[in-house]
């Protein structure tokens, strides 16, 4: 019978559940057994396809073409398996299922309230998961934090699930200790309040995951122990570390596998750690650097940087790196500054990195920062929105086409390289954008003797997509008589899918998204050759 870990938030959001969750799938998984993860949002919205990167962070697509939130991008990257849509649902996805099966007659003219029928959907959801996936285990991390209105429906989910399969069902609580500066204290008043909030959903969490800027105290695991319930070997410190990829060797110390294979009964195995304990080790020791820039417009909010809208892409980086015996610094880059204030910001780079994006805004900042690494041979890796911005650079600047441009930037431009994909046009005008544009992965067949080809070493590969617009093939036979190579493309030839230009140290461009593939014990092959030949191109 499959197990569940159900992992909740306390005191505050942002924590890192998903890499907690992640973490825990990872020691339970190197202990043999076969395990999966899922994620629930507390959001009306169907997916998270349609969220603001900047506001929700990165959106993350699954082989099979969902759009969801971003860690399951790191159960993947920490299960070295890909993670299917199955394993996601927000409250949008499971009231919509629900309705449609009432409109189906499926409930059987019966009156269908939000309970039981809400928390009886999302149950089979993820007993469905378990099923399908032949898991031992599964751990679902349920999104934002104990006592919001918005995942009530879930926590209810997850106690009538404790109460049909007691012996099966663990709560995992990652709560925040703070140690306020001017008190020079940590406090545990915040986490006793959490659980009690827990506890007034019927639910009492079997683990506490502590969450702070230090290690945990045997003072501070004692009062935690004593107000809110719980054994004190089964509370786990869980300090702030400088990879997320130490924290299921932090977690391994404290034997949090073991305890809780002995709360779900299985049996204890030894874990098998030591390639993920090899690669921490070498990013840790590393001393070779590599200075990353990131062109992008999703970093901006208010006075703040954000990098979750790229957090493929850095993890993607930072394996690359750790794969090429370096370690790699990261410099945010705002294409709009590059608008106001020139490529400045990109001379002391040893490789730049044209991120994904929709729409105008800071477009002309990444077509500069592009003829800047172009004609200073400069390495340069375009994803998706990249690509098409690579391509518009090449017109403007090698082809002659002054006006090059996108059709997602200007509608009503003659020379419109990056156009509408056909089947696109009926959605955009029909307002039907969540879920509409080409998701998941396709195959792409790659051009003999191209740089690509012997990147991959393979003929045909399988890479994941997320876009409406693409490159116009009207103007292919202009672009390649004058040194853009057409790499990549689809098994029928239409969809142009890599772009590079042979005499320069790295200058690739993808339309897909190579970055959601890319794993700690598994580095993609383009990220691992951007960051070697930014290191051999290094000043």
């Amino acid at each position: 019978m499959t197990k569940y870990v159900f992992v909740v938030g306390g005191v505050m959001s942002g924590l890192g559940k998903g890499v907690a969750t992640a973490s825990m799938g990872r020691l339970l998984q190197s202990k043999g057994y076969r395990v999966s993860a899922i994620k629930i949002d507390p959001y009306i919205n169907v997916d998270a396809g349609t969220m603001n990167p900047v506001e929700h962070g990165e959106v993350f697509v699954t082989e099979d073409g969902l759009e969801t939130d971003q860690d399951l991008g790191n159960y993947e990257r920490f299960l070295n398996k890909d993670i299917t849509s199955l394993n996601y649902m927000t409250t949008g996805s499971v009231y919509s299922s629900v309705i449609q099966k009432e409109r189906n007659l499926e409930y059987q003219g019966r009156c269908v309230e939000v309970i039981p029928h809400i928390p009886n959907e999302v149950i089979e959801r993820i007993k469905k998961v378990g099923q399908e996936t032949k898991s031992d285990i599964v751990l679902i991390e349920v999104g934002g934090t104990v006592g919001e209105y918005q995942n009530a429906i879930f926590l209810e989910a997850a106690r009538m699930m404790k109460l049909e399969n007691p012996g099966h069902v663990v709560f995992v609580m990652l709560s925040y200790l703070p140690v306020p500066p001017k008190i020079g204290e940590m406090k545990t008043k915040p986490t006793q309040y959490a659980v009690r909030t827990l506890n007034s959903a019927g639910l009492q969490p079997d683990f506490i995951l502590a969450r702070s800027v230090v290690p945990l105290d045997a003072v501070r695991k004692e009062k935690i122990s004593t107000f809110c319930n719980i054994s004190p070997e089964n509370i786990i410190s869980a300090p702030d570390v400088d990879s997320i990829y130490k924290v299921p060797l932090n977690f391994a110390k404290d034997n949090l596998g073991e305890k809780i294979l002995k709360k779900l009964k299985l049996p204890a195995r030894a874990s098998d750690l030591k390639k993920w304990r090899r690669i921490v080790k070498t990013a840790a020791q590393a001393s070779k650097k590599v200075n990353v820039g990131l062109v992008g417009k999703y970093f901006a909010t208010g006075k703040f940087t954000l990098t979750d809208s790229y957090i493929s892409v850095i993890e993607a980086v930072r394996h690359a790196a750790w794969a090429n015996n370096c370690r790699p610094v990261f410099h945010w880059i705002n294409s709009q500054q590059i608008e106001k204030q020139g490529v400045k910001a990109l001379k002391d780079l040893d490789g730049v990195i044209i991120t994904q994006g929709w729409g105008k805004r800071g477009s002309e900042g990444m077509i500069k920062a592009i003829q800047f690494c172009r004609e200073n041979k400069k390495p340069c890796f375009g994803l998706c929105y990249g690509l098409q911005m690579a391509v518009i650079e090449f017109a403007r600047h090698v082809c002659g086409i002054k006006g090059a441009t996108s059709e997602e930037i200007d509608p009503q431009a003659k020379d419109q390289v990056i156009h509408i994909m056909p089947d696109q046009k009926d959605m955009v005008a029909r307002k039907r954008y969540g879920g509409t544009i080409r998701l998941g992965a396709y195959p792409c067949c790659l051009q003999p003797k191209s740089r690509a080809a012997s990147i991959y070493r393979q003929k045909k590969i399988f890479e994941r997509h997320r876009h409406r617009y693409e490159f116009n093939n009207q103007y292919r036979k202009d672009f390649e008589k004058k040194g853009l190579v057409v790499s990549g493309v689809s098994p029928d030839n239409k969809l142009v899918e890599i772009v590079e230009i042979s005499d320069h140290p790295f200058f690739l461009a993808t339309q897909f998204h190579p970055e959601y593939k890319s794993r700690l014990l598994a580095p993609h092959p383009l990220f691992k050759a951007f960051v070697k030949a930014s290191l051999l191109t290094k000043k």
